[in-house]
């Protein structure tokens, strides 16, 4: 399918152009071309899965299957995953019990309308909602105990469900909370934020602000810096909007709705209170990388374990879903964020092959990421039901 409509003139011109037109009462115009492509599901084979490609000195196997749509991934210290299903609202218990590096145990440990950020500390288990967060705490089992909800009135989520949660090396409990739409003035101050409080609800504040959607994060485990990559806006064309890796801070704004990568000007949507897109742009942090549009990053997470090669250490791996919104299919892999002193530098492929028959067909969408106990890297696929498990080669 092929549109193109000034109605969604979400255009690219330049912003010295946009400001010009802005100050001299001239019209601003612009036309984009929009494509839609989804590539068609097909099954996660045993054949399809041993053509995966990964790095030298690696190898990926399916650690799980059959758990309907997986999303967000947790390990508590005894090595007991749970995976959440904002699709059912459950979350899973899955257990390696002899250690063969593939699942025998599964468990639904707890149900709850669109279930799907989780974090664990202190042995309890934080479980987000689209408007609330909940407690239980993790039993020797490793079953789950009562909900208890910690904080509620998050606003309504429209266009982008899928809240997440995770501590800071601070000791306190970071939310993020998407757009309700593509592009739109948000009517609720927590939407299109990340969400700072401490683990019993209290203290609760926007930490930033103009991020769209921003799923996966976390801390630099040298720095403590956080960083995460923040989705793009759709109908940008196939090129545009890049997905951007932000280093956050606090109090910093990321620019959505009315500006994104370096500056860059949406023109279907004015920044407030008179100000040219360019004059919005200098109240704005740029993102410090960005990756092709649409890809729609997942998770992200930096790499602490013993288990991959030293190198690896301090570098960050990120989910990349793959795309819709453009005529040749972007993401559909896991990619690796290389570092060099603590700075971001570069991102290469570290998993791919899902997309198959020339890009029309795909047997995995990865989105939630997790290290095993013994260092392996563990990612879910919502697509196929399967969570797969790269580690280093025998």
């Amino acid at each position: 399918m092929k549109t193109s409509n000034t109605a969604l003139a979400i255009g690219l011109a330049f912003a010295f152009s946009a400001a010009t037109a802005q100050n001299s009462g001239q019209p601003i115009t612009a036309s984009m071309e929009g494509h839609i492509f989804k590539p068609v599901k097909v099954p996660a084979t045993d054949e399809r899965v041993r053509q995966l490609k990964v790095p030298t000195g690696f190898t990926i196997t399916k650690f799980a299957e059959n758990l309907n749509k997986p999303r967000m991934l947790a390990v508590n210290t005894d090595g007991t995953i749970y995976a959440t299903d904002r699709d059912k609202g459950t979350v899973t218990m899955i257990r390696d019990t002899n250690n063969d590096g593939k699942a025998d145990q599964q468990k639904v440990v707890a149900t709850k309308k669109d279930m799907h950020g989780i974090a664990l500390r202190d042995g309890k288990a934080y479980l987000m909602t689209v408007n609330s967060i909940y407690t239980a705490p993790i039993n020797k089992d490793g079953s789950l105990g009562e909900l208890k909800e910690i904080a509620k009135g998050f606003p309504e989520a429209g266009q982008h469900a899928d809240r997440t949660l995770e501590f800071g090396p601070d000791g306190m409990l970071y939310i993020q909370v998407g757009s309700t739409c593509n592009a739109c003035e948000e009517t609720h101050e927590e939407n299109a934020t990340l969400v700072q409080m401490k683990p019993d609800g209290s203290g609760r504040r926007v930490y930033a602000k103009g991020l769209r959607n921003f799923i996966g994060f976390d801390w630099h485990p040298q720095t403590k810096e956080l960083y995460g990559f923040d989705h793009g806006i759709d109908w940008l064309g196939d090129t545009t909007q890049k997905e951007e890796l932000n280093k956050i801070v606090d109090g910093g704004n990321y620019g959505w709705p009315y500006v994104f990568e370096n500056g860059k000007p949406n023109l279907a949507d004015e920044p407030p209170q008179g100000m040219t897109w360019e004059e919005y742009a200098k109240k704005t942090v740029f993102p410090v990388l960005t990756y092709d549009a649409h890809a729609a990053p997942m998770d992200f997470l930096f790499y602490n374990g013993s288990q991959f090669p030293q190198e690896y250490k301090g570098d960050a791996i990120a989910t990349m879903h793959g795309s819709w919104n453009r005529s040749e299919p972007a993401g559909y892999k896991v990619v690796r964020v290389r570092f060099d002193n603590g700075q971001p530098k570069r991102i290469e492929d570290f998993v791919t092959g899902f997309l198959v028959d020339g890009g029309k067909s795909q047997f995995g969408r990865p989105v939630g990421l997790a290290y095993h106990k013994d260092g392996s890297l563990l990612i879910a696929d919502d697509a196929n039901g399967v969570i797969y498990r790269v580690a280093k080669s025998k």
